[in-house]
């Protein structure tokens, strides 16, 4: 069935393998950026662009009733270097503070434009890379909550607690996606490991779960086309320590092996974030995406994607 969906947040690294899939897959899409600079974009990977502040309220209900939507994607961030400036591990609040603000007031705002226009179902973006709750087993499923987070980073993890918790009130899906890589996705950490800045910390034992952007579009359109409901976890099928990914991920992009560094060096240099994620974090199981909504990865491990990405 064709439908008319509505992407808020079109031309992030997300937004732009999004797009260009649900046009493939006949849908009318209409997507959103910050700025008109970006429509050109939009109108090359197939949607009707219209530039729409996330954080305003009338503009997000002016947006969705204009475009008459049969379902709404909530892809908005802000995290790109033009929006948050350079990476700030040490204050992941500071840094995410616009993001943390789409999730909560963006994410209320397009839910009251959604009930204004009679949009019946939401699909937003989630998180699930090393964020699972830090106790027990290393791999999380959607049963399990999340992590609330290192200090630095409280506000941050409460504002992915409220998406999925509005979002799914209202009948819509969260999908938690892993650590993306791909297209623009992963070039600060590429080049900070090939600077030989992103070091192992300790022993290295904390789990990540990765997903190739594509990948993790394909599950949107799978939850899209299905009305699905619910939290899922959008990543590969190997979730897997630091102590593995990260030399790898160096060897695919040419870099020297990382360094490593003590626990107590990490947390003086780099913050709580790093640390925890390096040595405590839990990575997630992708059982109930595939059973739930047929997903089929074309990149079932990072390992394959990596070497074939990153190279």
């Amino acid at each position: 069935m064709v439908m008319r969906v509505f992407v808020a947040g079109g031309t992030g690294a997300m937004g732009r393998r999004l797009v260009p899939q649900l046009v493939a897959r006949g849908h009318q899409v209409t997507a959103t950026t910050t700025g008109s600079g970006k429509l050109g974009l939009l109108e090359q990977l197939g949607a009707a662009g219209v530039v729409m502040d996330g954080l305003d309220a009338v503009s997000v209900g002016a947006a969705v009733a204009a475009a008459r939507p049969d379902a709404i994607v909530h892809q908005m961030t802000a995290i790109s270097p033009a929006h948050a400036g350079k990476p700030d591990m040490r204050h992941m609040d500071r840094f995410f503070a616009t993001t943390n603000q789409l999730r909560t007031e963006g994410t209320d705002h397009l839910l009251a434009a959604a009930e204004a226009a009679g949009v019946s179902h939401v699909v937003a973006q989630g998180h699930a890379s090393w964020n699972g709750i830090r106790e027990g087993g290393w791999v999380k499923t959607e049963e399990d909550p999340l992590d609330p987070g290192p200090p630095s980073m409280r506000k941050g993890m409460a504002a992915m607690r409220h998406v999925e918790d509005v979002v799914v009130e209202a009948g819509g899906a969260v999908l938690r996606y892993g650590g993306f890589y791909g297209p623009g996705a992963t070039d600060d950490v590429v080049e900070l490991v090939r600077r030989r800045q992103f070091p192992l910390v300790g022993g290295g034992t904390g789990y990540s779960s990765w997903v190739h952007l594509d990948d993790a579009a394909s599950a949107t359109v799978l939850a899209v086309e299905q009305k699905a409901t619910g939290v899922f976890n959008i990543v590969d099928d190997e979730p897997a320590p630091a102590r593995e990914w990260l030399p790898y991920l160096a060897a695919c992009t040419g870099a020297k092996r990382p360094m490593r560094v003590p626990t107590w060096l990490a947390r003086l240099l780099a913050g709580d974030v790093a640390v925890t994620m390096m040595t405590e974090g839990r990575g997630f199981s992708n059982a109930k995406a595939k059973r739930e909504l047929g997903w089929e990865l074309r990149y079932p491990s990072w390992r394959q994607g990596f070497r074939e990405g990153l190279a």
